[in-house]
């Protein structure tokens, strides 16, 4: 997308290593008129951060585009609508649980403090942590999301994210990359405030310090390959990127938050070796 905001250079460090390897990398917005994508070896989805408002524009665009766009429309489409993480549940895939309101449909009782959020978004938009007292706020927020037509979900609130915060662990052509560590992006009993940008994305979001190296233990690292695993068998190959963000349940087993193989920042500066593993990754699939 145009106006990402300053900070976000993981589209510039792969571009830099791609030109390094003797490919000609062009930064092109999806929604650009006029582009012949056919004309690319391989179209690579990176900060396509505003796709969440546009949803079926976006996932028109990636079948128009087909077999060159790493992650395959498939995946977009599919992963585009967090209502994916229900597919990988009832696949054994550990997951926080999750209820799914449409419009129309009633809100299901809320205990404890609770997460709200749509089903389609980017960038913590839309979504809210809400304790008992708060419960309130969170039904205004699920009629606010459906007044827009979307669906919402409802969550209960992780305490391991305040505790020890996330891990995501990222992957390249199915390998594992690097491990981030992410601290906690939302506040009790508020909606998380939004940057006043093209972007939109919640405050928090913007910290440089929110996300940095992290490390992962022997389960969190099989979570992520049995994530990547359903997602393999199910598109039928392997993502090119994918980072699967994951926290600790009150049993202290890792469950999965999200999967992010759309448009996720990958953080490349976090690891050494990591711009050049995921370069790598798109020269052999350029063909």
């Amino acid at each position: 997308m145009t106006g990402k905001p300053a900070g976000f250079d993981d589209d510039a460090l792969l571009a830099a290593a791609l030109e390094a390897r003797g490919l000609t990398a062009r930064h092109v917005p999806w929604d650009a008129e006029g582009v012949a994508w056919e004309a690319y070896s391989a179209v690579v989805v990176r900060s396509t951060w505003d796709y969440a408002a546009r949803r079926d524009d976006f996932v028109a665009w990636a079948d128009a585009v087909g077999d060159r766009l790493h992650n395959p429309p498939a995946l977009i489409r599919w992963n585009s609508d967090k209502r994916y993480l229900a597919d990988l549940a009832r696949g054994g895939v550990a997951v926080v649980p999750t209820t799914y309101v449409a419009p129309g449909e009633p809100l299901p009782v809320l205990a404890g403090e609770v997460v709200v959020k749509p089903t389609v978004s980017a960038g913590a938009k839309d979504t809210g942590r809400f304790g008992p007292a708060a419960h309130d706020l969170a039904r205004e927020l699920v009629a606010r999301i459906h007044a827009t037509g979307r669906t919402a979900m409802v969550q209960p609130y992780q305490r391991a994210v305040d505790a020890t915060g996330e891990t995501a662990v990222v992957l390249v052509d199915g390998a594992v990359s690097h491990v981030l560590h992410k601290r906690a992006v939302l506040r009790s009993d508020e909606v998380a405030p939004v940057r006043a940008d093209r972007l939109g994305a919640a405050e928090a979001m913007y910290d440089p310090a929110l996300v940095g190296p992290g490390q992962a233990t022997a389960a969190e690292l099989d979570l992520a390959r049995a994530v990547l695993a359903a997602v393999a068998d199910r598109i039928g190959t392997t993502p090119l990127y994918a980072r699967v963000d994951m926290v600790d349940g009150d049993d202290g087993a890792p469950l999965l938050m999200e999967l992010e193989a759309v448009e996720p920042n990958l953080y490349l500066t976090a690891a050494p070796g990591a711009v050049d593993r995921l370069a790598d990754a798109v020269v052999a699939r350029s063909g």
